[in-house]
């Protein structure tokens, strides 16, 4: 027979076993310590990944830059041809109103002249009044200055409400630029903001850093800008000699057949690169001038610029006239390789075409920099380089 087993009485409302009670207390506490203790702190950026992110934000931002200064060209454009078109529209409005009171003098000839149906009445209140016109009785009731009243009105309607749609059309281009400017600014303010966090959250050693990481930068680029102007001073020397030799083989051919005959040929590209010596050191003269002012962003001067802004205005100091974005400007005139870049010269950057700078010789060029920065000279190697073109 199997031994007896005594039931354990349930425990009392509210008790809780030993081992219960023990793994409830557990779990209590690790539930205390997991709601008390803070996130796990992100890991703090390098100082290389901080400038790499800054730089980053610099050049999306002179991108936005660009997008604004093409949207603000582009709402100044519109905005004046909104202007001229509904000044037209007024002037043909005037027209039309005087077209329309001779025609109601001679519905009121009519009248007075006891007609049953004024023919000039009927043409004033017809929803076409070409048609109306079309018609021959009319034609043929119509005196000749009558007619020449109908064909002005007619003529001016169909004036007025032609410039009329125009100038809708342009208004709402106009508002679509216009909302595009205020995108494009927000936008340059929200990276340029957030640039600006970034460098604020640094210490006094890890700025110093910074500042030396950015000089190690610099360097390298000047190095690349002396071995540049290296290059071009070989090639000069080189095409120096060339023409030399070449000059005294002109000579000697020129002796040699009699005195008056020569079989040189003459050629303009002298000519052609003197002119534009000459305006390229105009613009070189203007930008050196603007040195030490300050980079803001949608500047084009007098006292601050950007830097398709500056370049622009250097241009149009020597006469030569370059549209305000780098997207534009690097589109006009012709593009050249590196190592033929000449004083004057427009060289840009990225591959996004969002900077610009003009070049003065031996690897180097006047820019207006980025936000914080003012013109001044530096290698073009400071940035990657995406063409080089010469405007004029």
């Amino acid at each position: 027979m199997a031994p007896h087993r005594k039931t354990r009485p349930p425990s009392p409302m509210g008790m809780r076993t030993p081992a219960l009670a023990t793994a409830a207390l557990t779990s209590v506490a690790l539930l205390s310590q997991t709601a008390n203790a803070s996130p796990a702190a992100e890991p703090k950026p390098s100082l290389e990944e901080v400038q790499k992110k800054v730089d980053d934000l610099y050049q999306k931002a002179e991108t936005a830059t660009e997008k604004y200064n093409g949207a603000k060209e582009k709402t100044t454009k519109q905005r004046k041809r909104v202007d001229t078109l509904l000044d037209d529209v007024a002037q043909r409005t005037e027209k039309l109103n005087e077209a329309r009171e001779e025609l109601g003098t001679f519905a009121a000839a009519q009248y007075r002249t006891g007609a049953s149906a004024p023919d000039t009445a009927s043409l004033l209140l017809a929803d076409n009044p070409q048609d109306y016109f079309d018609q021959t009785q009319l034609m043929s009731r119509l005196t000749s200055r009558q007619k020449q009243a109908v064909d002005d009105y007619v003529t001016q309607q169909a004036a007025t409400t032609e410039k009329r749609q125009e100038a809708s059309e342009s208004l709402q281009a106009l508002t679509t630029t216009q909302s595009t400017l205020k995108t494009s600014k927000a936008d340059v303010q929200r990276k340029l903001a957030e640039a600006r966090e970034l460098l604020s959250k640094l210490t006094v050693e890890e700025k110093a850093r910074l500042a030396a990481i950015e000089r190690e930068k610099q360097e390298e680029a000047q190095r690349k800008a002396a071995e540049l102007a290296r290059q071009q001073a070989a090639e000069e020397e080189r095409q120096r000699q060339e023409a030399a030799a070449q000059a005294q083989q002109d000579t000697g051919t020129s002796t040699g057949t009699g005195a008056g005959t020569s079989t040189g040929t003459g050629s303009t590209s002298g000519t052609d690169s003197t002119s534009y010596t000459a305006k390229a050191d105009k613009a070189l003269a203007f930008a050196r001038d603007q040195i030490g002012k300050p980079y803001v962003w949608g500047a084009s001067g007098p006292g601050s610029y950007d830097c398709s802004g500056l370049t622009q205005a250097a241009w149009k100091a020597a006469g030569v006239t370059l549209p305000r974005t780098t997207w534009d400007q690097v589109n006009v005139g012709t593009t050249v390789s590196v190592n033929s870049a000449q004083p004057g010269d427009l060289v840009f950057f990225y591959d996004d075409i969002s900077h610009v700078g003009i070049y003065i010789g031996d690897g180097m060029m006047i820019h207006a920099p980025k936000p914080g920065a003012y013109v001044r000279e530096e290698s073009i190697y400071y940035m990657p380089i995406h063409s080089v073109v010469r405007p004029a």
